[in-house]
């Protein structure tokens, strides 16, 4: 009997794409059960950052359930939170200055995202949101009224309110004119737009089709935000922990968000954790159990999540995300020069990095090629359309060139039959 065939939900979609049953893995590899293995460039779409079954983290947990370390806390104080909030604290906000409250709630993204816009209408005493083309915030229905993709936004079967759409920096119709006329709107007290409680946004729209926002567009955003007396909300739920060869996607630009949302790779080792970075001045709205969630208290996260941030006590991890993300735009960029006539592009920040084929059918067939050959990816963006490939950070380098290798001649293959 196929037992998933047979009793599992219609909505699965990943296991129709590689329908095989995976077994075991390590790191970049991942076995189904009849001995294949494949190389995976998708990570559990970031989740995996530091690859499957990383060593460290698998004798910390392992060592946590031998000494029955507390698994289940809600929001009670316990040693290996205590040790991951003191970890984050020194290893990622103290050396770049960051002041910031750290709120844990449910364990997925979509958690993440819903309490930081009950957050930001709490400070605001507002209920718009102000959201992007493109952008993908999660399926619960706050974050799902400010994803836009209009497969998921019909499947609420209701309305989604309280969230309207402004096109992306590089979109159309976007870009700093676009902000200007937004500012316009929301300046005038005839403009017919109401002032937002947040902005929500990515910095780099990952599922969108990995569209990378310019340092001067999400600055003058920020500079938008306060000056209408809203929140800046930066969704890093996949693009950061490291992704991009920083731990925030926007690093480096100047940018201090109200709040930040992360989740996936949070957790380490593909445990489910999601927690908000909340500017102190904005975390003293929040009233006691004003907002839960059962497995705010996930310890194991904790626990994995904690040996994780080891991996960023020096920029040793982080260099070489960056250098193997040149190594990946570089291959990317080859391949689009080869098919110079097809108008491919190329997209990326780090180790996320992607390549347009402007063909939803196309990038499918290279999708299912890719996978014949032993080869995990998942396409993403408009009619998906875009190939990103998000291999675990700690990849070998050889194993990261096999990979490419695949995914060109899947490429250059699909390309001259279509």
């Amino acid at each position: 009997m196929d037992w998933f065939e047979e009793y599992e939900s219609e909505i699965r979609a990943y296991s129709r794409v590689y329908p095989v049953v995976f077994e075991t893995a390590e790191n970049a590899k991942q076995t189904d059960e009849n001995g294949k293995t494949y190389l995976d460039f998708y990570a559990g779409a970031g989740v995996l950052n530091l690859g499957h079954n990383p060593p460290s983290m698998k004798a910390a947990m392992i060592a946590y359930l031998e000494k029955n370390g507390v698994l289940h806390s809600l929001d009670m104080m316990t040693v290996a939170k205590r040790d991951f909030i003191q970890a984050f604290v020194e290893t990622i906000l103290r050396p770049r200055n960051m002041d910031y409250k750290l709120q844990f709630m449910g364990p997925t993204g979509t958690n993440a995202v819903e309490a930081s816009l009950k957050l930001a209408r709490l400070v605001t005493g507002r209920s718009h949101i102000i959201a992007f083309s493109q952008g993908f915030h999660g399926m619960t229905l706050g974050s799902l009224a400010c994803t836009a993709n209009e497969v998921f936004r019909n499947a609420a079967g209701v309305t989604l309110d309280d969230v309207s759409h402004w096109p992306f920096d590089n979109h159309t119709g976007g870009g700093l004119e676009s902000l200007d006329t937004l500012r316009a709107l929301l300046e005038n007290t005839s403009g017919g737009l109401e002032k937002p409680a947040a902005f929500l946004v990515e910095a780099i729209q990952a599922e969108g089709g990995v569209n990378v926002a310019s340092q001067e567009w999400l600055l003058a955003l920020q500079k938008l935000a306060h000056d209408v007396g809203a929140l800046l909300i930066v969704d890093d739920i996949q693009a950061g922990c490291g992704r991009t060869g920083r731990y925030f996607s926007f690093e480096g630009m100047g940018l201090e968000p109200d709040i930040i949302t992360l989740a996936k790779g949070i957790g380490g080792a593909g445990t489910p954790m999601a927690m908000n970075l909340v500017k102190p001045e904005h975390d003293r709205h929040w009233k006691p159990g004003q907002h839960t969630g059962t497995f705010r208290g996930q310890n194991l996260s904790f626990v994995a999540g904690r040996e994780a941030l080891r991996f960023f006590e020096d920029d040793k991890l982080l260099s070489e995300t960056r250098a193997k993300g040149e190594i990946m735009r570089e291959h990317l960029q080859k391949l689009a020069e080869a098919h110079a006539d097809k108008g491919y592009a190329v997209r990326g920040k780090g180790m996320m990095q992607a390549l347009d084929v402007k063909d939803g059918a196309l990038a499918k067939a290279i999708a299912h090629d890719c996978f014949e050959h032993g080869l995990l990816f998942g396409p993403c963006g408009v009619g998906g359309q875009v190939l990103k490939l998000i291999p675990p950070l700690t990849i070998p380098e050889d194993e990261l060139l096999a990979g490419l290798e695949i995914f060109s001649d899947a490429v250059h293959r699909q390309t001259e039959a279509n």
